[in-house]
């Protein structure tokens, strides 16, 4: 399962991690992020250990979205050293996001 990422939480889970991040900005309301939730999840057992799979729900941590500039969701974003290294806006199958995540690590 992936991990919820709060605005309390982001500098520790995302920015300090030793691992690639992956980070999925949704909201409960947007049909596309309901395609792109499962996938995340699988993911997140997929890379354990290996990556930190997390979403931001961009409702309820708005500062974090406007951080990043997130104008439509899903978006899909890749830290690695606590920078954005790769981004994906829309739903992607699975193997696309796994395959930019394993070349990360």
């Amino acid at each position: 399962m992936a991990l919820e990422i709060t605005e309390s939480n982001f500098e520790e889970l995302v920015i300090k991690s030793d691992k690639p991040v992956l980070v999925d900005f949704w909201a409960e309301w947007c049909g596309p992020c309901r395609m792109v939730g499962p996938i995340v999840d699988e993911l997140s057992n997929d890379f354990e250990g290996r990556a930190v799979v997390g979403k931001v729900n961009v409702d309820a941590e708005g500062g974090i979205s406007m951080k990043y500039g997130i104008r439509n969701i899903p978006t899909l974003l890749i830290f690695k050293d606590g920078e954005i290294v790769d981004k994906q806006v829309g739903v992607a199958p699975k193997q696309v996001l796994a395959n930019k995540l394993e070349a990360l690590i």
